[in-house]
């Protein structure tokens, strides 16, 4: 597969990922000049014709949805049997293996997690497009740290008959919801359950059921209640753990309604950890029937009845104190009725009013222009952090601005603690790609980020604008300067320089003096440098080092003797012989003595290397001259 070009333009480069249905590969977009994920069909799938048309139809309906957490789809295509869809390339690492490495994560980084997959999925439910596969393998985590949720689409596609290829149902099974596990009918509050064991997952790090076999597994998702979250991780608090457990009921009706429900409430968390907020959904079972009871006064009445059937008629001459004792009976049972009716009446014609917006006021200005109003106002006990809301200040209400509010409710209000005190983390020596993780695990945030050429490995962290250790409010951005590593520059070219001068400019340059050799060279004098490295015009850094060979000059050969022969004239009795050795522009004296005729001829021994001239001068004149080469 690597090598082969899908469609006339995916290239495909390497293999990086797969699972059950597909495998998964880097490509390269030959139209664009981008690269793409593709993802490609196993083979057992393709012979299913039923499949297909599912897949290619649910394909290109999740194609159509356009998020900032959803892997976007480009393409969707068929060649040589090899169906394939074409994604967005994300560089980063799964969920599932950022858990694996990392364990259970911090409180507030989970929840933001948890905000970008229910966000997601919100997005896709809004366009009637049901996941059914959630689970930490099909979650990607970027670089900088955005949530991408993949194979919208292709989990869609998967039948009842294709889902229990072995690969698949191992991998899934584990984040089923009841209905799933039941092979029953499947919706939104699927992917609401699956959500909830992925928030599960994140906080303790581990999932809620194991077993054996797949089987067993999904037993336990039907059967079974989850161990609770904070019985394994203590930190959790318990507003979180609530959210989790209502989104994993087992019955449909009683987990959230809508991905909506859990966002708002996964906000309203990090406001108030411990908050009592998450309430279970009232459930009326249409199959029960309100049967008034029976009472006591129709017993009697009954009683009263057959009695007055068995027994006669009676005279009695108190008929008339008996029709006036009724009288006086029906006129109080008149006045209670309308004493209660107008109590009823007042209990329920109860002023209603539009409730103003306090987010943001002072408790002190909140309660005057609510009791203006003629309503009252609930603190909570509990006050929250709020990084935008001052200390005494208003930071939450029930009902909402805007809403029709009899005055006999009380608006619930929280009260802000203003902005939570933190300590600032070290993060120098850091590498870059981890300074945002450090700072968002304690509540604080990236600033800005610039770069200086240093001695220390490029993309570590050099110095930050806040010491560690301070206190600052939470939500503090906080810059911090990386090192670009040692700066970059051409090295000179020392050739032909004396080495003296070359130790001179490596300190102007901030260059180091590494090993100095010395070897023969015939063209380069002595002293001065032959070569070098590195070598002139590479690209080096400050406090690199540079080794240097410097020339011994011309290697000196040892001198080869001869002999020159010297023929004397035979007209001079007497004669001073002088002899002149000539190498190069030099010249000495090497023999002078008198001579007769009757010694020649002189044969005089002489050495040299190399081309040698010799000249002979007799009385000062000149004689001969002979060329040795040694």
């Amino acid at each position: 597969m690597i090598g082969k070009v899908l469609g006339g333009r995916y290239e495909i480069l390497e293999k990086i990922g797969g699972g059950g249905m597909a495998l998964v590969y880097k490509a390269k977009c030959r139209l664009l000049n981008r690269y793409v994920a593709v993802k490609i069909l196993r083979s057992e799938f393709t012979g299913d014709e039923e499949f297909i048309k599912k897949f290619k139809r649910e394909s290109q309906a999740a194609a159509s949805l356009s998020h900032p957490n959803i892997v976007s789809i480009y393409d969707v295509g068929m060649e040589d049997d090899i169906y394939y869809i074409v994604m967005e390339y994300i560089k980063g690492q799964t969920l599932k293996e950022l858990i694996k490495s990392k364990g259970a994560l911090g409180i507030e980084y989970a929840t933001n997690i948890s905000l970008q997959i229910a966000s997601a999925l919100e997005h896709a439910h809004t366009n009637h497009i049901v996941h059914r596969d959630i689970k930490s393998h099909n979650i990607m985590i970027r670089e900088d740290g955005t949530v991408k949720v993949t194979d919208f689409g292709i989990a869609r596609a998967v039948s009842s008959s294709t889902i229990t290829n072995t690969g698949n149902i191992i991998g899934s099974v584990h984040y089923f919801s009841p209905e799933q596990a039941r092979g029953g009918y499947t919706d939104e509050k699927s992917d609401i359950y699956s959500l909830g064991v992925v928030m599960y997952e994140l906080v303790t790090g581990r999932i809620p059921f194991e077993g054996e076999t797949p089987i067993s597994v999904a037993l336990k998702h039907i059967q079974e209640e989850p161990e609770r979250p904070r019985s394994i991780n203590s930190k959790i608090p318990k507003s979180l753990e609530d959210i989790i457990m209502k989104a994993m009921e087992k019955d449909v009706s009683q987990r959230y309604n809508s991905v909506s429900e859990i966002i708002d409430d996964l906000k309203q968390s990090l406001i108030m950890p411990n908050g009592d907020f998450v309430k279970k959904n009232k459930v009326l079972d249409e199959n029960t029937k309100v049967i008034e009871p029976i009472k006591y006064i129709d017993v009697k009445e009954k009683l009263e009845a057959e009695k007055k059937k068995k027994e006669k008629p009676k005279k009695s001459t108190t008929n008339k104190k008996i029709t006036i004792i009724a009288i006086l009976s029906g006129l109080f049972l008149a006045i209670l009725i309308f004493g209660g009716y107008m109590f009823i009446n007042n209990l329920f014609n109860v002023k209603v009013v539009k409730v103003p917006n306090i987010i943001g006021k002072s408790e002190e200005d909140a309660r005057r222009e609510l009791e203006a109003l003629g309503l009252v106002m609930d603190v909570a006990e509990e006050r929250v952090f709020n990084k935008d809301v001052p200390e005494g200040y208003i930071v939450m209400q029930d009902p909402k601005p805007d809403t029709q509010n009899k005055v006999t409710n009380p608006v619930r209000v929280i009260v802000s603690k203003g902005p939570k005190k933190v300590e600032v983390p070290s993060i120098v020596g850091k590498n870059y790609d981890e300074v945002d993780i450090i700072l968002e695990s304690v509540g604080l945030e990236e600033g800005e980020v610039s770069q200086e050429y240093s001695q220390y490995p490029s993309g570590v962290v050099i110095r930050q604008s806040i010491a560690a250790g301070l206190s600052v409010d939470e939500g503090t951005k906080v810059d911090y300067v990386i090192s670009g590593g040692p700066e970059k520059f051409f090295m000179t070219d020392f050739t032909g320089t004396d080495i003296e001068e070359v130790k001179k400019q490596l300190i102007v340059l901030d260059l180091i003096l590494g090993n100095i050799t010395e070897d023969y060279n015939d063209t380069v004098p002595k002293g001065k440098v032959i070569n070098q490295t590195p070598k002139p015009g590479t690209e080096v850094s400050k406090k690199s080092v540079v080794d240097f060979v410097i020339s011994k000059g011309p290697k000196e050969e040892p001198a080869k003797k001869t002999y020159l022969n010297v023929d004397l004239p035979k007209n001079l009795d007497s004669m001073k012989v002088t002899i002149f050795k000539i190498e190069g522009d030099k010249s000495s004296l090497i023999y002078e003595n008198t001579h007769t005729p009757a010694d020649s001829p002189l044969k005089i021994e002489v050495n040299g290397t190399g081309e040698v001239l010799f000249e002979v001068y007799i009385n000062n004149s000149f004689h001969d001259s002979t060329v040795y080469k040694f």
